[in-house]
């Protein structure tokens, strides 16, 4: 009689066979470490070490505290003098009138220059000339030779006069009478400042793509409208970030009218030192007042040039203050993290 065969045996030879497989098969996708498997965290990202960006970065604040150390402990600074001088009548007359000699001279300037421009790109080979050499004339002397020619310009024209050309004067003035040394001093340096206005604005006028104009004449506009509208705010990216140099440079460049005896900031100074002999100390005011000034034109235009920048990105990078909140916040997580329930 035949036999059946006996199947628990034969599963249970090949049970042991099938897990075996199972635990093969199952191994490669379990095995620590292996990216990509499943049940397992990638490894962690380390950032490179830069010893050397340490090294120089520790090196240049030592340098830096050592520098400021000296100028703290030096007792030739007089840095109590300093403090005395500091708010005087005389010293903040002086800073009044460098603050509005700037804010006369960039209006002026950038408007005359403005026009300079204009028609330095006009059609008119004649206006296109005359711009080009007045851009040249005043760019190619020093503004401290083009200060004193202003200045004795009474040599030249001892008269002033309104009337009718080759026929009778309605009125006459002295020179002299007329040009006094702070009218001198806007006069030349709005002159001057307008020569670098000019090509400045004309720089960011051929920033702007041909297509805008070109649309802009498609559909209808008149010139002045296209520049007006279209090509000036486009432009402003561009000239923004030269014309914030320009600002800052004039600020400066004010003292140079010091020669001229207009009692600007520095010349101010000078009174007081020629006086009590304190010159050091008189000239510590005058540069801190200089670097104040200019660094609060500075933050300025970092937020003008924001402002123009708008429609070149889709997002705006966060400003000082917004990045400082930032880096406060993530701050405070930490200290929570470790001083909250569960911290190390």
């Amino acid at each position: 009689m035949a036999t059946l065969p006996d199947i628990s045996a034969a599963s249970a030879v090949s049970a042991p066979d099938d897990a075996r497989a199972g635990a093969a098969a199952a191994a490669p996708a379990t095995r620590p470490g292996r990216p990509g498997s499943p049940g397992t965290e990638p490894p962690p990202i380390v950032p490179r070490r830069h010893v050397g960006r340490g090294l120089s970065a520790a090196a240049a604040l030592l340098v830096l505290a050592m520098v400021l150390a000296s100028v703290v402990r030096n007792e030739a600074f007089q840095w109590g003098v300093v403090g005395r001088y500091f708010t005087t009548a005389a010293v903040l007359d002086g800073l009044l009138l460098t603050l509005w000699l700037t804010g006369a001279v960039m209006v002026l300037g950038f408007l005359f220059g403005t026009v300079l421009a204009v028609i330095r790109l006009s059609a008119n080979p004649v206006l296109r000339t005359l711009s080009w050499g007045y851009v040249w004339i005043f760019r190619s002397t020093p503004l401290l030779v083009q200060l004193l020619f202003w200045f004795n310009i009474g040599a030249l024209y001892p008269t002033l006069g309104l009337g009718i050309p080759y026929g009778p004067q309605l009125f006459t003035v002295k020179t002299v009478n007329l040009l006094g040394p702070t009218l001198t001093a806007v006069i030349g340096l709005t002159l001057h400042e307008s020569a670098y206005a000019a090509e400045v604005v004309r720089g960011g006028i051929l920033s702007v793509d041909p297509g805008q104009t070109e649309a802009a004449q498609s559909l209808g506009l008149s010139r002045l409208r296209t520049l007006r509208r279209i090509v000036v705010p486009q432009a402003m990216r561009s000239i923004v970030p030269t014309a914030g140099n320009m600002l800052i440079g004039t600020l400066k460049g004010t003292s140079i009218v010091s020669v001229l005896a207009v009692h600007d900031l520095l010349y101010s100074v000078q009174l007081v030192y020629n006086q009590n002999y304190q010159v050091i100390p008189l000239l510590m005011v005058a540069t801190v007042w200089y670097v104040a000034t200019t660094t609060v034109l500075s933050g300025g235009q970092y937020y003008v040039e924001r402002y123009y920048a708008r429609g070149a990105s889709r997002s705006l990078p966060p400003t000082p203050p917004q990045r400082l909140r930032v880096r406060l916040a993530a701050l405070r997580s930490q200290l929570h993290a470790v001083t909250g329930p569960g911290g190390r």
